[in-house]
C-alpha cells in the first residue's frame, strides 16, 4: 500500500514508520508544522510537534530511506484545537485538546490529504489496534500493552477513518521494546524522552495562559447550599476536582478539605464541596460518535453493558449506556449510568465505551450528575 507515516519526531512513531516500511510498504514520511512562531509550542520532553522535533523526524526518516515532507497545518491547528480549548474554558467546561488534535487534524484533515494525494493509509505510532470482523468490518481495540494504551484518544474515529488507519506499535508488549528496536535501526531518537502535557501552552501554566485569552472577573465561590463561603478571580480558571488555589476564607465546617464541584460561567460562580459529592453516577454526553460500526443496541435504543473511560490514562469502571432523545430536544444524546461512581467527571471531557478491549465510540460530557449531591 501507499502510506503516509505521521513523523511527530518522536520513538513511537519512528518505529511504525520503519514497520510499515519492512513490512513492504510504499511510504513517505510527513511532519505536521501547527505553530508559526518559534517558542508558542513546548520543546523537549513537555510537548511534541516544534523545530526540534521537526528534525528529529528529518532524521528518522533519512535513516530509513523515505521521502520527508514538511506539511504546514498552523491555521487548522490554530482553529480546531487552541480555539476550541478557549472556548470550552469560557463556557465552563474542561476539554480534552488531545482528543480535537486526533479528531480533527491527524485523522480528518491529515488523512483527508493523504487521500486526496493517492495514499491508502496513515500510519502512526499510537498504541491501539485495528481488527476486523467475520464481515470485514474494521473495528479499534486497545493495545497489547495496556499500560501505553492509547485507544481513549482514539475513541473518536469513525468507521470510515478507520478504513485508513494503521498502528504498526499494536502488538508490542513494551515501550522498552520499542526503545530496544529504535537503538538497532540506528534511529537517534531511540532514548528521546515521551511528550505530555498540552504542547502549546509553553510553560505549562494553564491558567496564566487562559487569563491572557479570557475575560476573567471576580466572582463568589459557594458551597453546594449555595452559600458564599470566599470569592475567586475568575470562574473560567478552575476545573471540576480541583482542590489547589481556592482561597477560602471560609472553612468547612468538618475541617476537610473542599474541591471544586460545578462551573457556573453564566453565574460567574465556583461551586465547592466535600470530596464524596465529586462521585458521579450518570453521564451524558454529546456530539457521539461510533468507532467502527454501532453495535446493534444502539440502533435500536436498547441498554447495553460495557465500561466507561473519561481520561486518556484513568481507569474503566463498568456501566450501562443507551441512546436517548436529547433532554431539550437537541438531537440524540448518550446516557452512561455508571456501576462504580467515577471522580471529579466534567463537562467538556470526554467518555469513550468499551466492551472488552474493543472501544464501542465515544462523546463530549454535556452533564454529570451526583445522585448524593441531587438528594441534597
Amino acid at each position: 500500500m501507499r502510506v503516509l507515516a505521521a513523523m511527530s519526531g518522536g520513538v513511537d512513531s519512528a518505529v511504525a514508520a520503519a514497520r510499515a516500511v519492512e513490512a513492504g510498504h510504499d511510504v513517505v514520511g510527513v511532519h505536521l508544522a501547527l505553530s508559526r512562531m518559534p517558542g508558542t509550542l513546548r520543546t523537549g520532553s513537555r510537548g511534541c510537534c516544534t523545530i526540534e522535533d521537526s528534525r528529529d523526524a528529518w532524521r528518522a526518516c533519512d535513516v530509513l530511506g523515505i521521502p520527508y515532507y514538511v506539511w504546514d497545518f498552523s491555521e487548522r491547528f490554530k482553529e480546531d484545537v487552541v480555539q476550541d480549548f478557549i472556548d470550552e474554558y469560557a463556557a465552563g467546561r474542561t476539554p480534552n485538546p488531545c482528543m480535537r488534535c486526533n479528531e480533527r487534524i491527524k485523522f480528518a484533515a491529515l488523512l483527508e490529504k493523504a487521500i486526496a494525494l493517492g495514499f491508502d493509509a496513515v500510519c502512526t505510532g499510537h498504541y491501539a489496534k485495528v481488527i476486523e470482523d467475520a464481515d470485514g468490518n474494521r473495528e479499534l481495540h486497545r493495545a497489547a500493552d495496556w499500560a501505553k494504551d492509547q485507544s481513549y484518544v482514539l475513541g473518536v474515529l469513525t468507521h470510515e477513518q478507520l478504513k485508513h488507519s494503521m498502528f504498526p506499535l499494536a502488538d508490542t508488549p513494551s515501550k522498552a521494546e520499542v526503545r530496544a528496536e529504535a537503538e538497532r535501526r540506528g534511529l537517534s531518537v531511540a532514548n528521546k524522552p515521551d511528550s505530555h502535557d498540552i504542547c502549546f501552552i509553553p510553560d505549562g501554566d494553564t491558567a496564566g495562559w487562559l487569563a491572557e485569552k479570557i475575560d476573567m472577573t471576580t466572582g463568589d465561590i459557594v458551597d453546594e447550599t449555595g452559600t458564599k463561603v470566599g470569592e475567586h478571580p475568575g470562574a473560567n480558571a478552575f476545573t471540576v476536582g480541583q482542590r489547589r488555589g481556592l482561597k477560602l476564607g471560609t472553612p468547612a465546617a468538618d475541617g476537610k478539605p473542599r474541591f471544586v464541584l460545578e462551573i457556573r460561567p453564566k453565574e460567574n460562580k465556583v461551586v465547592v464541596g466535600p470530596e464524596a459529592l465529586l462521585a458521579i453516577d450518570e453521564i451524558r454526553g454529546i456530539k457521539v460518535s461510533w468507532a467502527g460500526l454501532p453495535i446493534t443496541e444502539v440502533e435500536t435504543g436498547q441498554d447495553f453493558d460495557c465500561y466507561a473511560q473519561v481520561r486518556a490514562h484513568g481507569d474503566p469502571v463498568p456501566a450501562t449506556a443507551r441512546m436517548e432523545a436529547h433532554q431539550e430536544g437537541a438531537g440524540a444524546q448518550l446516557v452512561v449510568r455508571l456501576t462504580t461512581p467515577l471522580r471529579g467527571v466534567a463537562p467538556g471531557q470526554t467518555v469513550v465505551l468499551y466492551q472488552g478491549s474493543r472501544v464501542l465510540g465515544q462523546a463530549t460530557i454535556d452533564a454529570a450528575r451526583s445522585l448524593q449531591r441531587a438528594a441534597l
